[in-house]
């Protein structure tokens, strides 16, 4: 991952290795229009800013990757484990807002789809040979729920996709350092079965330093995406205020960046 700049947008960059049919990244919070505490790239659709400037930040997004605002798609996202499947052509995809989805996988090219977040984890998946690719929000709700594996299992049923060629990236969110939980999210991860000694860590305070993006590479090795096409950002949201927004640390009046991907149109098409 590198920082890099389209338009007026700064973000980090994910090149994936191999056939390259997506473009993506992870936005930051800078050279948007909203006002502190949401200043400056709030692309959130859920906050208390302004959504007049919520509209403009999401214009910056799409004009800089050559895209119609129309066709950036973040659902309705509710720390659930449902699933937005886009597979045939839409002119205006604005409808698709209003869903309830904490994931979105499609095979449509010029559709940008994405994921805000505040402090979650944002995954970003592409199938190369089937051109099929995903974004995931991954709060400690969606990691316990097993979600990007299920997101994974979609992309085998719906489009053929085979885990092994599946790449992968894991966005900054808020780091072990700064995510402290308590046990009703211990119990919900175990009893999901998911390794807690692995990814968590106690705090000498009956509560544990939690590392979501790791339980997340976890559960992408085990449905069968190799760990050498896992691209996993150490960036931690809640550390660095000066990049990106944090939900934790600014106490909930705070923005939200992106993890978006879109696929790019079959040459001579």
């Amino acid at each position: 991952m590198q920082m890099k700049r389209a338009g007026r947008v700064h973000y980090i960059a994910v090149d994936f290795s191999g056939k390259a049919c997506s473009t993506q990244g992870f936005t930051t919070r800078h050279e948007g229009v909203s006002r502190p505490p949401y200043n400056s790239l709030n692309l959130g659709n859920n906050t208390l800013d302004q959504q007049s400037n919520v509209e403009v930040n999401r214009s910056l997004l799409a004009r800089a990757f050559g895209v119609n605002q129309a066709a950036l798609v973040t659902p309705r996202q509710v720390h659930g484990s449902d699933i937005l499947v886009i597979s045939e052509h839409n002119e205006d995809y604005s409808h698709f807002l209003s869903i309830e989805s904490d994931a979105i996988i499609t095979n449509q090219p010029g559709v940008m789809i994405g994921v805000c977040v505040a402090d979650c984890v944002p995954i970003l998946l592409c199938a190369p040979d089937r051109r099929v690719i995903a974004a995931v929000h991954a709060g400690w709700h969606g990691t316990a729920d097993k979600l990007v594996s299920k997101v994974i299992d979609g992309m085998k049923s719906e489009f053929g996709c085979h885990p092994g060629e599946i790449q992968a990236a894991i966005g900054p969110c808020i780091g072990k350092c700064c995510y402290e939980v308590d046990a009703p999210v211990k119990q919900a991860f175990l009893k999901n079965g998911l390794a807690w000694d692995s990814f968590a860590e106690p705090n000498g305070t009956d509560k544990w330093q939690l590392d979501l993006a790791t339980a997340n590479r976890d559960l992408l090795i085990t449905a069968g995406v190799e760990a050498a096409a896992i691209d996993q950002s150490d960036m931690c949201v809640c550390c660095q205020r000066e990049l990106f927004f944090s939900h934790r640390r600014d106490k909930g009046e705070s923005g939200r960046q992106m993890g978006f991907i879109m696929l790019k149109a079959v040459q001579g098409s």
